[in-house]
């Protein structure tokens, strides 16, 4: 005899087999965090609550929303976040009219992206960033993008990681030139940037 005992009802089996993959599933689910680039900045303003909705209808469980700015966490089947970040880039265009770049990542994902940033812990973690980007870029792509902003006299610290830039905003990101956009023309990857802070207590949720 098989028994589960929660704060549902009992599980029991008396030679009967479990329906086929209910419990492959529930050992395969994974937990991810989506972060979405360009809500709730400039004419882009959307809901948490919509935003959550939204991923339930997809189906995806125990979803949950951290800060404003477009966090997403979810319970899904281990599997590729490509695929995740194509379909929720649609699901942004169809449902809300949004055009947005999508970065999904696992729990380890988001540990790695805080503990291999060499400028957290250092001084101030709002103003160090990781930014997550659709792909690798090369060492040539990333040394152009060092060697434009050296020649510009710019402050911030750059570092690449897997899948991601680090940067340290000196001087704070509202007053830097180190925008998504001037990175994503030089690393030929799009990205969305979060600060160490907000990872931190993203991870702690996760």
């Amino acid at each position: 005899m098989l028994e589960h005992s929660g704060s549902g009802s009992d599980v029991k089996s008396n030679g009967a087999s479990a329906p086929t993959g209910v419990f492959e599933r529930f050992f395969k689910m994974t937990r991810y965090c989506a972060f979405f680039g360009s809500i709730n900045v400039g004419g882009n303003r959307l809901s948490m609550a919509d935003l959550r909705y939204a991923f339930e209808r997809e189906e995806f469980e125990n979803v949950e929303t951290v800060v404003a700015s477009g966090n997403v966490l979810f319970d899904y089947d281990d599997r590729p976040t490509e695929g995740l970040e194509d379909l929720f880039a649609h699901m942004m265009a169809d449902r809300f009219d949004i055009e947005s770049f999508v970065a999904v990542r696992t729990k380890d994902e988001v540990r790695t992206a805080i503990d291999e940033n060499p400028f957290a812990g250092k001084e101030d973690d709002t103003r160090v960033h990781t930014h997550f980007l659709e792909g690798q870029p090369t060492k040539a792509q990333f040394e152009k993008l060092v060697a434009d902003h050296e020649d510009r006299g710019d402050e911030e610290k750059l570092a690449l990681g897997d899948r991601c830039l680090f940067v340290d905003y000196v001087d704070g990101v509202g007053r830097s030139r180190l925008t998504g956009d001037y990175i994503a023309r030089r690393l030929k990857h799009r990205g969305t940037a979060r600060n160490i802070t907000s990872l931190r207590r993203i991870l702690d949720k996760m």
